[in-house]
C-alpha cells in the first residue's frame, strides 16, 4: 500500500509541476507564519537561553581559571614548604654534626682523662710495689744479717774455742764482716784476727 501511496504523491507533484506551480515553494500564509515563529523563537533563545549559556560558560571558565590559580598557589606553597623542609633538614644535619663532633671531643677527653688516671694508678701501684719490695728486701737483709751474724758467731766460737756471744762484741764483728762482704773484699785472715 505504501508503494501505491508513494506513487500517487509523485504523480501529484508531476501534475503540479506541469501546471506551472513549483512544488518546493510553500503557500504565502505558511511562509509568513514560519518567519514569525522563527523570529519569536530567535528572540526567546537570544533573551533567555544565550545569557544562561554565556553565564554557565563564564562560570565554568572562572572555575577552571580559579582551579588553575589555586593549583599554582598550592604548587608555590608546596615548593615553599619543600624549601623550608630542605632548610630544616640541612640545619638538623648540621646540628647533628656539631653534636657528634662535640660528643667525639668529649669522648676523647674522657678517654684521655681515664688514661691519665690509669697511668697515675699504675704508677701508684708500681711505687707501692717497689716500696713493698724494698721493705721486704730490707727485712730480708736484716733477717739475713741476723742469721749470718748468729751463724758466723757460732762458727767463730767453734773455731776459737771460746764463747763469742757477748752482744756488743758480736754486733761489731758481724757488722764489719757484712760490710766487707758487701764490698766484695772478705778476707779470711781478718775474721780470725778480730776474735
Amino acid at each position: 500500500m505504501q508503494l501505491f501511496a508513494g506513487a500517487t504523491h509523485v504523480a501529484a507533484l508531476v501534475t503540479a509541476g506541469e501546471a506551472g506551480q513549483l512544488p518546493v515553494l510553500p503557500h504565502w500564509g505558511e511562509l509568513i507564519f514560519g518567519i514569525i515563529a522563527i523570529t519569536i523563537l530567535y528572540v526567546i533563545v537570544q533573551k533567555k537561553v544565550v545569557p544562561n549559556l554565556e553565564k554557565a560558560y563564564a562560570d565554568r571558565t572562572a572555575a577552571i581559571e580559579g582551579g588553575m590559580h589555586q593549583a599554582e598557589e598550592a604548587q608555590q606553597q608546596a615548593q615553599a614548604a619543600l624549601e623550608q623542609y630542605t632548610a630544616q633538614l640541612a640545619e638538623a644535619r648540621a646540628e647533628a654534626g656539631r653534636i657528634r663532633g662535640k660528643a667525639q671531643e668529649q669522648g676523647a677527653a674522657i678517654i684521655a682523662e681515664f688514661r691519665v688516671q690509669a697511668q697515675v694508678e699504675a704508677n701508684r701501684i708500681a711505687e707501692a710495689a717497689h716500696k713493698q719490695i724494698e721493705a721486704e728486701r730490707q727485712q730480708a737483709v736484716v733477717s739475713l744479717r741476723s742469721e749470718v751474724g748468729r751463724l758466723s758467731t757460732d762458727l767463730a766460737s767453734r773455731i776459737v774455742g771460746e764463747s763469742l756471744h757477748d752482744e756488743a762484741r758480736q754486733s761489731g764483728i758481724v757488722d764489719r764482716f757484712l760490710a766487707e762482704l758487701e764490698l766484695g773484699a772478705v778476707r779470711p785472715e781478718t775474721v780470725g784476727q778480730d776474735v
